[in-house]
């Protein structure tokens, strides 16, 4: 567990009253009873690996978890379950960075590695970043993508946070600052309402090393989160987010429940909650759900 101070920015300040999530990472079920038995506080156990707490002295929590390898998120009580997810792609819903996975075609899978590594720390202009990767891509043949396509490999939980959720009649969007010939594959594989991302121009059968404006960039996750919310007649509060980058605070900070998923030093350093260790489906177990409510998908 880090410092204090910092732990306190992942877990939040919660009104009363307030629920505390405890999610382990996989193969850490163990731990986490472990640290639930030796708090005391009123359990309810949501599956093997994840238990919600409550009465708990906040300080007896801390030390129980010491440096398990165990999330952990505070709110409120009331209003946990969601009606709109908003989903980043790349490192969130994909493992992938897919303008490496191009990159890896030429050669330079390192080079545009550290390019993305500072946009989404922070570091550089994401737009700027952008920009200079894509026209690394110039005269590469557009039958690139399809192969690139084929080495896209989902995040562990993906599959069964999305198929839950709409179960149980969420909206789902994912805005990408990447490219919608992957995320609208994605999209249509997970069954997502909406997509929005970039969109790679190409002449005569080859990438031109350019994208279409505009481009799609943190304010625009922002804005979209907004837009949906109203489309569908939900309040922020009913709305969450999940992304991994510096582009993706915008958006986290104005959903009900903005979740860094295995952040970036600088995102994780700000944002007021954030899974380190579980996969995505630590996102149903923050608002209450079940293991016996999950959906494996198809």
């Amino acid at each position: 567990m880090a410092s204090d101070e910092s732990h306190r920015k992942r877990v939040g300040v919660a009104t009363a009253p307030s629920v505390t999530t405890l999610v382990a990472a996989p193969g850490a079920e163990a731990a986490l009873r472990a640290c639930v038995d030796g708090i005391k506080a009123t359990s309810d156990w949501l599956g093997p690996g994840a238990c919600d707490i409550t009465g708990a002295d906040e300080a007896a929590w801390r030390a129980a978890i010491d440096r398990q390898p165990i999330d952990v998120i505070v709110q409120p009580a009331e209003g946990r379950r969601k009606r709109l997810l908003v989903a980043d792609l790349e490192s969130t819903i994909i493992e992938n960075e897919m303008l490496e996975e191009l990159a890896d075609f030429l050669g330079l899978r390192a080079h545009v590695a550290e390019i993305t590594r500072r946009a989404m720390n922070g570091e550089i202009d994401f737009i700027g970043a952008l920009t200079e990767r894509v026209a690394l891509l110039r005269g590469m043949p557009a039958g690139v993508l399809d192969e690139a396509a084929r080495r896209i490999r989902l995040m562990p939980g993906a599959r069964t946070l999305i198929a839950t959720l709409r179960r149980a009649g969420v909206k789902t969007a994912l805005v990408s600052g990447g490219f919608t010939v992957f995320a609208e594959r994605v999209a249509a594989e997970l069954c997502f309402d909406r997509v929005v991302a970039n969109q790679l121009d190409i002449a005569a059968g080859k990438l031109a090393g350019t994208v279409s404006p505009p481009i799609v960039t943190g304010t625009t996750k922002r804005e979209t989160l907004l837009v949906l919310a109203s489309e569908y007649g939900l309040s922020l509060a009913e709305t969450m987010a999940v992304g991994d980058g510096a582009n993706d605070l915008s958006m986290l900070g104005a959903a009900g429940l903005g979740v860094a998923f295995r952040a970036k030093p600088t995102v994780a350093a700000v944002a007021h909650w954030c899974i380190d260790h579980a996969d995505l489906t630590a996102l149903l177990y923050a608002q209450g759900y079940r293991r016996e409510d999950f959906i494996a998908g198809g």
